[in-house]
């Protein structure tokens, strides 16, 4: 007994380690193809023994999963990252019941395709559901092994979901035909159709990845981009600097990375002196400034200050994150997320990013995909309630309805031209069909602003790198990246990262992202790999319950 428990333990530590690797090394997403049979061994062992408690050894190993890759979320909240360990483990674990149960009913290969169906679905009403940490889908195991899944601009990121399950289940399938002794009844040809079979669908996606990547080239028509990387401290944002020393950070760092650019006044365009000025994109980070009130631009002095230095410089265009705000007049509450600044006077928060140029001219997005409870609370109506009785403890961000780009522009009159910019607000660049909404509203390139320094010297800053590789695969648009204190970066349509800066230091990186109109089948078409486990899903879950009733 004592041994057997020591299998059962070594098998599920021997998963957790094997599924962390891709998240941890560099270039090694192929563990991911063979790192859950351990876990199916685990089970198959446990259930030939008649071991009890089972979910303790399922739930264990997601827990010591999620523990080794997603540790760095307690840098910035200890029990949200305790929470997101803890709860995601504990559907992973129901999924795996799951998967328990209709071995009851169901025979043979059934109920394993029943768990990978299973878990796909459930990968993909993660990226819909108000409370939601996507960061471990089994298809970002390749984020850092990007030569591998070139052909995720077809299926997106639950394709490798979809090809990780398969190529575990095919492994495991060979192995227990080999321990119950079926293997030897199986002629010769049978278990050579077993043994190609195998290696064909681990090979042949990946011999297709290496073509498509090299044979993919980008057309060459570039957007010159400055991106800034100030680097200040978010635990000591304000006690250290206040944001008129900040704004000059910025403002400092803009002048060395324009140095090369002829300052010219904007009200001298429309006398030549800016002939053929191509646009400029300079990006700024995440949250940048709190003093930004939609639709009141002048009130706030980071706006001011960044415009007013934009004036000597026509056709460059800056993209900033801020902390906004809405101001609403109304005697009643005009949403559960409102909070209340005096009688008849509202305020609600918003992430947002915001393009401004020398004119004075405007444009804002609020992100949409939102972090619970640091900065938005979930299911409003019922937990709004709950934290107004705590005293307001959780983040109250509004997003947008839909997605909205911004447009790059020369001056008017200069023969420039205007480039149309999506801007993924930090989580965003997670969630994979909800990012080729900026390329459905028209975005030739992409850019990411973010602020990973709250999760210190870890290897989360670098898995959110990569996601965003993923990104530029599946809609095949370059992205310019900036990160408050790195990693900032130039991506490029094959999701091969240029240029990174170094961690914790103040960077200005100057560079060229190229354009792209091309629509990918993904962006196209949408998660039709995550669409059809779901329908089968749905009917295998209908047949289990049948089952159950007729019995």
């Amino acid at each position: 007994m004592k041994g057997q428990k020591i299998l059962l333990w070594g098998l599920v530590l021997l998963f957790a380690v094997l599924m962390s690797v891709p998240f941890l090394v560099p270039h090694c997403g192929f563990f991911a193809l063979f790192g859950i049979v351990p876990l199916l061994c685990m089970e198959r062992v446990a259930t030939l023994s008649g071991v009890r408690r089972v979910w303790v050894y399922h739930y264990s190993a997601f827990v010591l999963w999620n523990a080794f890759t997603t540790f760095w979320v307690c840098n910035a909240t200890v029990g949200g990252g305790i929470f997101a360990v803890l709860a995601n483990s504990l559907q992973m674990s129901v999924i795996f019941g799951l998967f328990r149960l209709s071995r009851k009913r169901f025979s043979g290969v059934l109920p394993y395709v029943f768990l990978m169906v299973a878990w796909i679905s459930w990968e993909r009403a993660y990226f819909d559901a108000d409370i939601s940490w996507p960061w471990l889908v089994l298809g970002n195991s390749f984020a850092r092994s990007i030569g591998t899944v070139q052909w995720y601009e077809f299926t997106g990121t639950l394709g490798g979901s979809l090809w990780i399950w398969m190529c575990n289940l095919s492994i495991f399938g060979i192995m227990a035909a080999l321990s119950d002794g079926r293997w030897m009844s199986f002629n010769g040809k049978a278990k050579a159709a077993a043994v190609i079979g195998m290696a064909l669908l681990i090979l042949a996606p990946v011999v297709v990845s290496r073509v498509m990547y090299d044979r993919y080239e980008e057309k060459e028509n570039p957007l010159d981009v400055l991106i800034l990387q100030p680097d200040i401290d978010p635990y000591n944002k304000f006690q250290a600097k206040s944001q008129q020393q900040q704004n000059a950070i910025l403002i400092d760092q803009m002048k060395s990375g324009l140095s090369g650019r002829t300052a010219v006044r904007a009200d001298s365009c429309a006398c030549g002196a800016c002939s053929g000025v191509s646009p400029l994109l300079v990006l700024a980070p995440e949250t940048f400034t709190s003093d930004v009130v939609t639709g009141e631009w002048n009130s706030s002095a980071t706006w001011r200050c960044f415009t007013s230095f934009l004036k000597d410089y026509p056709g460059v265009n800056m993209i900033f994150g801020a902390s906004s705000y809405s101001l609403i007049d109304s005697p009643e509450r005009p949403s559960y997320t409102a909070r209340q600044l005096r009688d008849g006077r509202w305020i609600e928060s918003h992430n947002s990013a915001l393009m401004v140029d020398g004119t004075g001219r405007t444009e804002i997005f609020h992100k949409s995909k939102l972090v619970v409870a640091v900065e938005m609370t979930p299911y409003p109506a019922l937990f709004c309630r709950i934290d107004d009785m705590l005293g307001g403890v959780m983040g109250r961000c509004v997003g947008q309805d839909s997605i909205s780009v911004f447009h790059c522009i020369a001056p008017e009159g200069c023969g420039g031209e205007s480039v149309t910019v999506g801007c993924a607000v930090c989580y965003e660049s997670v969630y994979g069909e909800y990012y080729t909404g900026y390329i459905k509203a028209g975005a030739e390139v992409m850019t990411v602003i973010t602020n990973d320094s709250w999760w210190g010297n870890t290897p989360g800053y670098r898995q959110h790198l990569s996601y965003a590789s993923l990104r530029a695969i599946e809609t095949r648009r370059s992205i310019a990246r900036c990160a408050n204190t790195g990693i900032s970066a130039l991506i490029d349509q094959r999701g091969v990262v240029h240029d990174p800066t170094p961690w914790w230091e103040p960077a200005v990186l100057s560079g060229k992202v190229n354009r792209n109109d091309r629509i990918t089948f993904f962006v196209a078409h949408g998660d039709i790999a995550g669409r059809v486990c779901t329908f089968v899903f749905v009917l295998l879950l209908a047949a289990m319950l049948v089952a159950f009733l007729k019995r």
